[in-house]
């Protein structure tokens, strides 16, 4: 198993936390993502080390930024 963290900024709600996690968890080997509404600190958990990139696309398609990887 691997596990990543990130920082997504632009989150405000429950609503905003549960489209990273589903965006996020789609990505092939994802096995959970954990996001911390107040700081904003996603953690990816997979199978192999997941690709940035691809988890910067998921982020900015559920309409948030991810400003560290």
């Amino acid at each position: 198993m691997a596990t990543s963290p990130y920082t997504v900024t632009g989150m405000t709600c429950g609503h905003c936390v549960a489209s990273v996690r589903e965006e996020v968890g789609e990505l092939r080997g994802v096995r959970d993502v954990a996001v911390d509404l107040p700081t904003g600190a996603v953690t990816v958990t997979s199978d192999t080390p997941v690709d940035d990139p691809d988890v910067r696309a998921a982020v900015e398609e559920a309409g948030y930024q991810l400003t560290t990887a």
